[in-house]
């Protein structure tokens, strides 16, 4: 059943047929990514889960530096099995603190598991707790290496991330595909204004949907970003420098 679903996800996404949001996110990125990775882009993979934002890491930049982290141990394993000799893989969650911590393996929705519980979009989500190792992007790469793509995708997580990730993110300014809005966000304490002031005033990153970013370039404002968090109206985002 999961490879039948997957095979029609991609005729979806090949044939322009965005039925639904998450299909036209997938169609988005991979033109995102195809445009802005050259050859030999370092970039750094944040719930990798079952590998297909990295598969075209490898695909577009296949001479660069590829950083993968997924908690899940099932997954994480496949994760080595498929992709150990072409990028480097981690177990760990990532956070702006480091120690151990309980994650929330969601065992009929693995995609929706992370640190903390959220709102789950599923009827009887069935929730097994686990203990991962927990550690930060700037405590795991190199003051010295270039990155040049982030992609994050934690289930409500994401400011925890980049805010463990701050020199990485000074020094590199990598552009940054992300998730974020109510429903998720919200269960770390992450409200839209802090998370735009994060990511437009210390970092210098322009906050835009993908669609806007793909076409006009005209980035959000605050109040237009404060308005998709809320609303969910769109929920996947672009944070880059590059206008």
């Amino acid at each position: 059943m999961g490879l039948l679903k997957n095979i029609v996800r991609e005729a979806f996404i090949l044939s322009k047929i965005d039925i639904t949001k998450n299909i036209e996110y997938d169609r988005i990125t991979r033109l995102i990514l195809k445009k802005l990775l050259k050859t030999n882009s370092n970039c750094i993979d944040v719930g990798c889960h079952k590998g297909d934002i990295l598969r075209l890491f490898l695909k577009y930049a296949p001479y660069g530096t590829h950083y993968a982290f997924e908690p899940l141990p099932h997954l994480y394993s496949e994760l080595v099995k498929k992709y150990n000799s072409q990028a480097k893989i981690f177990p760990y969650a990532l956070s702006d603190k480091e120690g151990r911590s309980s994650f929330q393996y969601v065992i009929n929705a693995p995609a929706y598991s992370g640190i903390k519980r959220r709102r789950y979009d599923i009827s009887s989500p069935e929730i097994e707790e686990i203990e991962v190792e927990v550690k930060s992007l700037d405590s795991l790469i190199p003051d010295t290496e270039r990155i040049d793509f982030l992609k994050i995708d934690v289930e409500g997580g994401e400011f925890p991330v980049l805010k463990g990730a701050i020199n990485l993110l000074k020094s590199s300014k990598p552009t940054i595909l992300f998730e974020s809005g109510l429903g998720a966000s919200d269960f770390y304490g992450t409200d839209a204004n802090s998370l735009f002031e994060f990511l437009n005033d210390e970092i210098g990153l322009k906050i835009f949907t993908l669609k806007s970013f793909v076409s006009n370039r005209q980035p959000a404002t605050k109040q237009q970003f404060e308005y998709y968090f809320n609303s969910n109206e769109e929920f996947c985002f672009i944070a880059s420098n590059l206008l």
